[in-house]
């Protein structure tokens, strides 16, 4: 199958159709890997037990901003190359992006308080991430109250572009202003500052939750074309009422 053949949303629900329950599968095993490394990975010397957020809080961290990638991409083709599924792809991306954005304030704001004394602070690298959560609730509002569907996916997708600047904010606020948070320490130059005992995991987890965010993506975006097409039967049946009592 041609991937210009994904254009076409009956051929692409029944890839998901086939695809979908093996991604699930491979998500479930792949969690249950890697929680068990997590769960046997050592205690920090510092921190003890409460480093162990870190296997929820940084995917978490990662798949917020990975998510918004997705929706920007996804406006790109909304706006330029108006392919049907992109507006279908953005909008199912938000509520997913939204929450894994909100478990990374969440759990950050629980670590810090062992780690810095207090649950939050206006530390570049928090309050960018909290401007994206609220980038998300607007680009949700868009989608869901706009009174003209098309005129909110528009809107949404202008948003979704703009706030694409936040993400290298989010990014490099740790390097460009003197913070609380802890400079990148995965992946930068000259190797990960982490012990390869507490990274495997970390890793492995990460992996897990952006097949989870595959997963979830895919089905939302299963669920939202169903959802037009049933939106589409109705205005028909409404229409042809509306003709036949006239």
């Amino acid at each position: 199958m041609a991937v210009i053949d994904l254009a076409n949303p009956t051929r692409f629900l029944n890839l998901v159709n086939r695809v979908l329950p093996w991604l699930t599968a491979a998500t479930v095993l792949l969690f249950a890997f890697g929680l068990a490394r997590a769960m046997n990975a050592p205690d920090d010397y510092q921190q003890g037990a409460t480093v162990k957020i870190m296997f929820l809080h940084v995917p978490a961290a990662w798949l917020g901003m990975m998510g918004w990638g997705v929706m920007s991409a996804a406006a790109l083709g909304t706006l330029v190359w108006r392919h049907p599924l992109a507006d279908v792809a953005g909008k199912a991306a938000a509520p997913i992006g939204a929450a894994f954005t909100f478990i990374c304030l969440v759990t950050g704001s629980l670590w810090g308080r062992p780690t810095w004394g207090t649950y939050w602070v206006w530390d570049a690298r928090l309050t960018s991430m909290l401007v994206l959560f609220l980038l998300y609730l607007g680009v949700m509002a868009l989608y869901w109250t706009a009174e003209d569907p098309g005129r909110g996916s528009r809107a949404a997708a202008i948003l979704s572009l703009v706030g694409a600047v936040n993400l290298p904010i989010i990014k490099f606020s740790v390097d460009w202003w003197n913070t609380l948070h802890q400079p990148a320490s995965v992946f930068r130059m000259g190797g990960s500052t982490i012990d390869p005992s507490i990274l495997t995991p970390l890793l492995i987890m990460a992996v897990a939750f952006t097949l989870l965010f595959f997963t979830l993506h895919l089905a939302a975006m299963r669920n939202e074309i169903l959802r037009r097409r049933v939106r589409s039967m109705r205005l028909m049946q409404a229409q042809e009422l509306a003709e036949a009592g006239a």
